[in-house]
């Protein structure tokens, strides 16, 4: 095998060929639209809709965004004319036809513009009660699905084409074709390109398999081959479904079967043993906490000691609520390192949230994290903050204390993984918010280190476990639900600035009411504004507020283009107190903790998704202070951002909440596959609806690992290499 070349089986060989292989440059070009990029791609990229006949599509099943052809009714048709009336009793130019198409239940709008004759035309071609087939792209109109001109063909009763033109017989194939896949497509092209495209690949797919016989027994799965023609040459609804079923479980397995091995070669490893010792900075830090701790903060650390003390390395995922303590737990487990001897590092995703950190740690340890100064405590550590835009002096400091062992505590960002930082004895590596960085990210310290190091995820996104096993199958999970004491009550109120824009003013009111008293408040945007972006991003929003409704009032302003010092600054400057309202974008997202923060208020909030908002929210109520949540949205009253919008109002349960996010999301966007713009191992499975199937995925990966714990199996090897080369590419797309 070539580098070039990783490839066992010629199933994994040719399902990894460029799809431009086999269709062409031109092909590949069109295709990389839908992160279709080699073989396998194309032929797991699969119809989401079948046609029998003259079957109507179901409307209900339309994703915005989505290029379809559907099937379906007109029900109605409306003339809006353009503006300036009748001239010459004739209609005038700009016209728009309105469509209504039904399947009998729901309803689905498709708009027309253009002269008078054209329109005129349209209307006679789209008659109430005629049958025809649609071509276009799911777009929305007042949060209402609408398809804007799309290419149409009406049928006759006798499923006969009403006039003529190629790409008129292209649709018309669909209803004289038995069962017809309508595949995801893009505007240039076109769910019959793309059927004419998988075919052709099928010809050319060896009619190997990469699994061995016992695994599709065990599975009661039919061959790889088989399952792609049964998708995309179907003959029955049947074979669909069989077919469908074999392609799931190769991606539960795939991803199953990487995450056994990782499981096994991480018990193979040998690190160094970190057991708890008496009467040092641990003992002593707890011995000054103001707090007593929660039930569940208490028995994670034990856990989480218990791991440490043991020769093979820690790989632990920690999930908590908003404000559960996740840091503080987190922070014990790294002096207990400290007292044995070793370092730890926490590495954040952004410079801010490192900066956080290192107030909050070092504001928790007091002298104890002072390091060897005069007056320090015997046990004392020194705390270092590393990020990219650390001073040149400052940074020389830092790395001669990490590289001598000085500083037990390391903080910072991506800037952790240059080649130039070296530890002294790293014992433990924390990473904040493992779904900011990849597996390959924590590899680069982890390797690093003689023995390899313990490692702790923290995440503040409840991870339902349908995810957990798809995504962290090779880290063990503790979970904080328990909310310290004094956590204040925050309530949430969804306002609707399209019917009621007073309530806006009313909401201005509330947090000048807030300052009045000596609070704060947050005020978060979806987007920075200052260039095309729709509606009011931060700029424009503080330069609003500070005009008008908050004159007067001290409006800082953070989001991610302004330079690291002056993010530094103005979050400084909001922590002490000199800023009353900090507008920003969801930078503010994680990690931030201003305990005089009382209020947070988001703007056009269903821009955003029920995790966001969740964690968000999140930023308020840490000081014992009652929290006010506004959720701030123009959205049309019926539209289904309302259900996420009522739903984060109606609880702060945030497993609950999780688990609606996962049910109303594609699964790229919580996996993090489609964030990058890469491929991934799951195009096809949804965690949610395939729980069991993933579960007895990963029972059967167990036993493989058993059976081959080398990768003997060519099959085996395969699969890993492929689940690592997307992990690789994930990673450099995020970094």
């Amino acid at each position: 095998m070539t580098p070039l070349d990783p490839w066992r089986t010629d199933a994994f060989r040719t399902l990894n060929e460029p799809v431009g292989t086999v269709l062409g440059a031109k092909a590949a070009d069109s295709f990389a639209a839908l992160r279709v990029h080699t073989v396998g791609d194309l032929l797991r990229h699969v119809p989401r809709h079948y046609l029998a006949g003259t079957e109507l599509t179901d409307l209900a099943t339309l994703e915005e965004g989505e290029h379809v052809a559907v099937m379906a009714r007109v029900a109605r048709t409306e003339i809006f004319e353009g503006r300036g009336g009748f001239t010459g009793g004739k209609r005038p130019p700009n016209s728009r036809l309105e469509v209504t198409l039904t399947d009998g239940e729901g309803r689905l709008k498709a708009t027309f513009f253009g002269r008078a004759s054209i329109v005129n035309w349209w209307q006679r071609q789209l008659s109430a009660g005629v049958r025809g087939i649609f071509v276009g792209k799911v777009g929305s109109f007042r949060d209402q699905p609408q398809m804007t001109h799309p290419a149409f063909v009406m049928l006759d009763e006798a499923g006969g084409v009403v006039g003529n033109s190629e790409e008129k017989e292209r649709i018309a194939e669909l209803s004289r074709s038995g069962l017809v896949g309508l595949y995801p497509a893009t505007a240039k092209l076109k769910t019959w390109t793309i059927a004419d495209c998988a075919r052709i690949t099928l010809d050319v797919l060896p009619d190997a398999d990469p699994w061995p016989g016992w695994v599709r027994e065990r599975a009661g799965v039919i061959g790889l081959k088989d399952a792609f023609a049964a998708v995309h040459r179907p003959e029955s609804k049947a074979q669909i479904d069989v077919g469908r079923q074999r392609l799931w479980f190769d991606e539960a397995f795939t991803t199953q079967l990487a995450m056994a091995y990782r499981r096994a070669e991480n018990a193979r490893q040998s690190a160094g043993p970190r057991a708890r010792v008496a009467d040092g900075i641990l003992d002593a830090f707890d011995a000054r906490l103001p707090f007593t701790l929660t039930a569940g903060q208490a028995e994670v650390s034990e856990e989480i000691f218990d791991d440490l003390a043991r020769h093979q390395p820690m790989q632990r995922l920690l999930q908590g609520e908003v404000g559960s303590g996740k840091t503080l737990v987190a922070l014990r487990a790294m002096l207990a390192v400290v007292d044995a001897g070793g370092q730890a590092v926490l590495l954040a995703p952004t410079e801010v949230l490192a900066q956080q950190h290192h107030q909050t740690i070092t504001g928790l340890l007091g002298d104890l994290g002072y390091g060897r100064t005069l007056g320090a405590p015997d046990v004392a550590t020194d705390v270092v903050c590393i990020t990219g835009s650390t001073p040149a002096a400052q940074k020389r400091a830092a790395l001669l204390k990490v590289a001598s062992g000085e500083a037990g505590i390391v903080i910072g960002t991506h800037a952790l993984l240059a080649d130039h930082v070296q530890f002294a004895d790293l014992g433990l590596v924390v990473v904040d918010e493992q779904h900011r960085f990849g597996v390959e990210q924590r590899a680069v310290l982890t390797d690093r280190a003689d023995a390899r190091p313990h490692v702790l995820v923290l995440t503040a996104t409840p991870i339902p476990r349908s995810v957990a096993m798809t995504v962290f199958g090779d880290l063990t999970v503790s979970t904080l639900s328990q909310l310290p004491a004094g956590r204040a009550d925050v309530t949430t109120t969804v306002v609707d600035a399209g019917i009621r824009p007073a309530w806006v003013e009313r909401a201005w009111e509330r947090v000048s009411e807030e300052v009045a008293q000596g609070r704060q408040a947050f005020v978060v945007a979806p987007h920075i504004g200052g260039g095309k972006e729709e509606g009011m991003g931060v700029l424009e929003l503080a330069a609003h507020l500070s005009e008008g409704p908050l004159a007067g009032v001290r409006v800082g302003v953070l989001h991610g283009r302004l330079p690291a010092e002056e993010k530094a600054s103005v979050m400084a400057a909001f922590a002490a107190g000199d800023l009353d309202v900090l507008v920003a974008t969801t930078i503010i997202e994680v990690g931030v903790d201003v305990p005089n923060a009382s209020m947070m208020i988001i703007w056009d909030a269903d821009r955003f998704g029920i995790s966001q908002l969740h964690q968000l929210r999140g930023r308020i109520g840490r000081g014992g202070l009652p929290g006010v949540c506004l959720l701030i949205s123009a959205a049309e009253p019926l539209a289904p951002s309302w259900e996420r919008l009522a739903a984060v109002a109606a609880t702060r349960d945030g497993f609950e909440l999780a688990e609606l996010d996962l049910a109303q999301r594609r699964e790229g966007d919580v996996l993090g596959a489609s964030q990058s713009g890469g491929r991934s191992t799951l195009r096809l499975l949804r965690v949610l609806e395939h729980a069991d199937l993933i579960d007895a995925a990963r029972t059967l990966a167990e036993e493989a690992v058993r059976r081959d714990p080398d990768r003997r199996e060519p099959g085996f090897a395969d699969a890993v290499t492929q689940t690592n080369l997307l992990a690789g590419e994930e990673w450099i797309d995020r970094s």
